[in-house]
């Protein structure tokens, strides 16, 4: 498969995917996220791969998560391909959860919307200076009620990621270091050295045993898989309601958004 959203690298051990969108801020539409599913399977595949980097191209961001210029265009985003058809993130969250080698987030700036959740699944997240992390969701006309919610209240605690979805607010790299949200942050000229240094760590380990330990922190939260098939389904619905498209036109037409009619 030509890749034309990603880029991907394979040295010493360690396989660097780079989301290559940077003038959407590496915001992912469907044929990205196609991409991604590829390129993770392809890791998975790769004996020479025991650890796996994901980072986004440039210093702006990690992701800015779903493109809305996609989403305005065609009606659904990234959740859906181009003619509506069955949603494809969900895929991309099972096969992160089902390569059985540690996937490191190095998040070089905005980690936003579905961009959050992409770390959120990471194993590990190496955090620069610069970054910055939240959910917009609820502001914008969407959610992600599965992964991005069930499993982050796994990572932070119930409390603060309901603060984080319900109030949609940003947050800097030490307080995600603080909430417990990243492992580690760094400067920004150290970022990849360190993930990639993490990831050097994890090469040297038993793979066998890196593989059943990551299922086994998996099985944990297994059950949120069925949730968020069920969410997807239903996001779907809800984003061909009025409310919805008052979310996603707001944000195109950098106006305040005004759910007041909805309540």
């Amino acid at each position: 498969m030509d890749y034309e959203d990603i880029l991907y690298d394979v040295s010493d051990g360690i396989a660097t995917v780079t989301i290559n969108r940077p003038d959407r801020l590496n915001a992912f539409r469907v044929q990205t996220v196609d991409e991604l599913i590829h390129v993770f399977r392809q890791a998975e595949l790769d004996r020479r791969v025991g650890a796996i980097v994901l980072t986004g191209a440039g210093d702006r961001a990690f992701s800015a998560g779903g493109d809305q210029k996609e989403r305005k265009d065609t009606g659904g985003g990234h959740e859906r391909d181009a003619s509506g058809k069955e949603m494809r993130s969900l895929e991309l969250y099972t096969v992160m959860r089902d390569v059985p080698k540690p996937i490191i987030a190095a998040v070089n700036g905005y980690a936003i919307g579905g961009g959050h959740v992409l770390h959120v699944l990471c194993d590990l997240t190496i955090a620069s200076e610069t970054a910055v992390f939240g959910q917009v969701g609820p502001r914008v006309g969407s959610f992600d009620a599965g992964f991005g919610s069930a499993y982050l209240a796994r990572v932070v605690g119930e409390k603060r990621a309901r603060e984080i979805w319900y109030l949609c607010r940003r947050y800097d790299a030490e307080q995600a270091l603080q909430m417990g949200l990243v492992n580690a942050v760094v400067a920004p000229d150290q970022l990849l050295t360190e993930a990639r240094r993490w990831a050097a760590e994890i090469v040297e380990k038993s793979p066998t045993a890196i593989r059943f330990l990551k299922q086994s922190f998996n099985a944990d939260t297994a059950s949120v898989a069925g949730v968020s098939a069920l969410t997807f389904s239903a996001l779907e619905l809800y984003q061909d309601t009025p409310e919805a498209h008052e979310g996603m036109n707001a944000f195109q037409e950098k106006r305040p958004v005004d759910f007041g009619a909805f309540r």
